[in-house]
């Protein structure tokens, strides 16, 4: 397996340019304000052109200042002296969100009216949805 991420194949080429953002996105992170730090991440590295992602334009505007300092702070990087520039993205970031729940209220009325259809039916299936509803009545 580790023949396999270190060969000089295609994946052993992708892990080694994985190691590497990470590495660079670590660097970077460390020198930045403690604000910021969680809002950076490197996109990508292609052709000179590295590509630091953020998730509001706040932080964009912000990177877009230091763009300098932090060309400097990479170059210190083994591997990323031939760095030239940046893309900035903002992607933001959406954690995902549960629906609300929605809880059922049944008056006590309604409930008496299913349970007595209930008790009519023959089909058992039928019955057991229709009993299942009436449970769901307001109680008093």
């Amino acid at each position: 397996m580790s023949r396999l991420l270190e060969g000089g194949g295609e994946f052993g080429s992708l892990m080694r340019t994985a190691r590497l953002i990470e590495r660079a996105q670590q660097h970077l992170r460390d020198h930045l304000p403690e604000e910021v730090r969680e809002h950076l991440y490197v996109g990508g590295y292609r052709e000179g052109h590295l590509t630091l992602i953020t998730d509001r334009a706040v932080w964009l505007t912000w990177l877009r200042y230091e763009q300098r300092r932090l060309l400097s702070l990479l170059h210190q990087l083994p591997g990323f002296e031939a760095v030239t520039s940046f893309h900035f993205k903002v992607r933001p970031v959406r954690p995902a969100s549960t629906p609300p729940r929605q809880v059922r209220q049944l008056p006590a009325r309604a409930a008496d009216e299913l349970s007595s259809c209930a008790a009519d039916v023959e089909d058992p299936r039928l019955k057991r949805a229709l009993e299942r509803l009436a449970s769901h009545a307001e109680k008093p």
